[in-house]
């Protein structure tokens, strides 16, 4: 939906902000915060801002619950959820029209047990701002709401609104953020709005702050300025809560991804349940990923312990912690998993922002660059320079959950049981760079994982394109699941070697990973993997992690264009991929299919045939890998912005910024 009023005061306060450099008075400020409260992008539901306070405990009190089961609260939202898959399902797969079968008759045909139909999940890799705008792309292709997403077979749309789940770390769980901390918006009416100070302006990096206009009211001293303070509230209330970098830098990433004045200090994560969208269950389960890391550990094995973080509950299904805290109430002060009768229930903790950067410390590189910078405000450099003299050189990216909700819970394989401090970092940090590991447990059901894999796997000293995948994150989640003390009963596809991704090409095109259900590791039934990689279509899409943190509009829009592209193959436009979308149909029926007894068509038969992997594997040295680009490059002219273009669009014409004005 378009607000296109609020939209217009909006523009208005930030053009005359950013043309006439003039001071923003009181009403102008009013008008912005009033607008805020319409265009209702944000839940603020913290009792203190970004400190954490006391509030009023339920009636039953917060406890730590088993991992051998979901929540209660995700069960009784899956049975709305569910449901209301179906439509989008139907539509989508008749519209792609896979030959010899009908879709129609088979949805309806099973309607009434919706557990015979499928069970989707999309993950979005980690990789910063590259991750962030290239599955902003695959995440405007698979929604309805895009324009044009719907026309014809050679489109996706309808593939988010028939999913049960979507799960993101690092940037990629920035992507999520920005879409569920402003009630679950869509990439087009991002990119809509162009005003100063909206979300995903990202001109200025997050080292500069956003430009002063709309709803940020604060120059760049005032930025840093905020951060300190937001975060010295946390640790001067009564009782203190231990503050890390990553508090610094969670606040910033809030001004670029929630659309509130001053970031949404109060926005908290746990507050995505209560959006009308996700409590009516319009929408897909949202989960962050990160990870534990013990204090002055350096080095991550693949037996860290994943930790989801929903909207409900915070907590793992690995055997090593197996349960989860209410979220909502995690700063409280919890022991062998119970809230005891003296201690007061705490909110606020689980703000939204130190969620989103909880799952992305590793970025916390860059809030460490501002350290001995001549151009820092003094006020951010004491308050850096304290805060590294607290911590080791080796906790520099951790965030920290102190009191530690898991403190003396399941003591005997716990690695955290006999602390009062909790210690999470960067959900890639163990090259589980893709979300996979929430969505395999086995309680969750899913038949089919998306897999949009933005990661920077081709670095230095090979001689290859940096910052493109060649498939380390699914290596890792392979490798996982043949520990047995720590994969609790996952299965995963068998996947090859890095080598052999980029030999046969599997790291420039989509691949089907576990097409025979009964050929898995692990144990159960495991999800078929539809893996696409980022590979360039019309823009090179390959930027730097760490290298590049700004973007101006028209090179956003042109990763996003690129984005789209990878993930419907430029709209079947692909030589030798005329069938892209009808075989990602296949994908998603094929569990659906064994389950029923129905015999696979044989276009689908076909499909798996071109696109699953067949277990060749080509381990020798690849060649140097240096993709070309599929279709017509996007031209991008350096520092032009405020443009938007036509994501659907077979062929992209570029919009410039002063024909906006017209």
């Amino acid at each position: 939906m378009k607000y296109s009023w609020v939209a217009s005061a909006l523009a208005s306060l930030g053009s005359a902000s950013s043309v006439g450099r003039r001071e923003i008075g009181q009403t102008e400020a009013n008008a912005a915060y009033t607008a805020v409260e319409v265009y209702k992008r944000a839940t603020n539901q913290a009792p203190s801002g970004y400190a954490p306070a006391e509030v009023n405990c339920p009636s039953t009190r917060p406890s730590i619950r088993r991992a051998n089961a979901l929540s209660q609260s995700e069960q009784d939202w899956l049975e709305k959820r569910r449901p209301k898959t179906v439509e989008s399902m139907r539509e989508l797969l008749s519209r792609i029209n896979i030959d010899g079968f009908d879709a129609g008759s088979f949805v309806d045909n099973n309607r009434d047990n919706s557990t015979n139909l499928p069970n989707i999940a999309i993950a979005f890799s980690g990789g910063g701002y590259r991750a962030m705008l290239n599955g902003a792309g695959a995440l405007a292709a698979f929604d309805s709401r895009t324009p044009n997403a719907t026309n014809g077979a050679s489109q996706l749309g309808g593939l988010l609104q028939a999913s049960t789940y979507i799960a993101g770390l690092s940037g990629g769980g920035w992507l999520l953020g920005s879409i569920y901390m402003n009630n679950f918006t869509s990439v087009q009416n991002i990119i809509d709005q162009n005003g100063p100070g909206d979300v995903w302006q990202l001109g200025n990096s997050i080292l500069e702050g956003p430009e002063r206009g709309g709803i940020q009211l604060l120059n760049t001293a005032q930025y840093y300025s905020n951060l300190v303070d937001t975060v010295t509230d946390k640790s001067n209330i009564p009782g203190g809560f231990d503050t890390s970098l990553t508090d610094y830098w969670s606040r910033a990433l809030s001004f670029q991804f929630v659309n509130a004045s001053d970031g949404g200090p109060g926005y908290t994560w746990s507050s995505i349940q209560n959006d009308t969208d996700f409590s009516d269950a319009n929408a897909p389960f949202p989960i962050l990923v990160a990870l534990e890391r013990a204090p002055g550990e350096t080095i991550l094995s693949i037996n860290s312990t994943n930790i989801e973080f929903n909207p409900f509950e915070m907590g793992s299904f690995d055997p090593t912690l197996y349960g989860f805290a209410p979220l909502r109430y995690i700063g409280s002060n919890f022991t062998n998993g119970e809230l005891p009768d003296n201690e007061s229930c705490i909110a606020g903790f689980d703000n939204g922002g130190f969620v989103m950067g909880t799952s992305s410390s590793l970025f916390n590189q860059v809030i460490l660059q501002l350290n001995g910078n001549s151009s820092t405000p003094e006020i951010l450099q004491n308050a850096l320079r304290a805060i590294l003299e607290a911590l080791g050189q080796s906790d520099n990216d951790i965030a920290d959950y102190t009191p530690n909700p898991f403190q003396g819970y399941n003591s005997r394989t716990n690695p955290s049981a006999n602390t009062n401090r909790l210690t999470l970092v960067d959900g890639g940090e163990d090259l589980q760079n893709i979300p996979f590991n929430p969505l395999i447990q086995p309680t969750r059901a899913v038949d089919v994982i998306f897999a949009i894999d933005s990661s920077a796997d081709t670095v230095p000293p090979t001689d290859s394109a940096q910052n493109w995948p060649n498939g380390t994150s699914l290596v890792a989640t392979y490798e996982r699941t043949f520990n047995n003390t720590i994969q609790n009963n996952t299965a995963f596809p068998y996947i090859p070697d890095q080598n052999t991704f980029v030999n046969l090409g599997l790291n420039n095109r989509p691949t089907f990973f576990g097409c025979d259900a009964g050929n898995l590791t692990g144990t159960g039934v495991s999800p078929i993997i539809v893996y696409i990689p980022n590979s360039p279509y019309v823009y090179l899409s390959n930027t730097s992690t760490f290298g590049k943190l700004s973007y101006t509009n028209e090179e956003r829009n042109a990763m996003i264009q690129n984005g789209y592209e990878v993930a419907t193959m430029a709209n079947n436009t692909r030589s030798g991929y005329e069938d892209w979308t009808m075989c990602v149909g296949c994908a998603m029926i094929s569990r659906s299919l064994n389950r029923t007894g129905t015999d696979v068509p044989q276009a689908c038969q076909q499909c798996f045939t071109k696109y699953c992997w067949n277990g060749t594997v080509a381990s020798n040295t690849p060649a140097p890998y240096m993709p070309e680009l599929v279709s017509q490059e996007i031209k991008v002219k350096s520092g032009v912005g405020r443009f938007v273009p036509n994501i659907v669009g077979v062929a992209v014409a570029a919009v410039v910024s002063g024909m906006l004005m017209m």
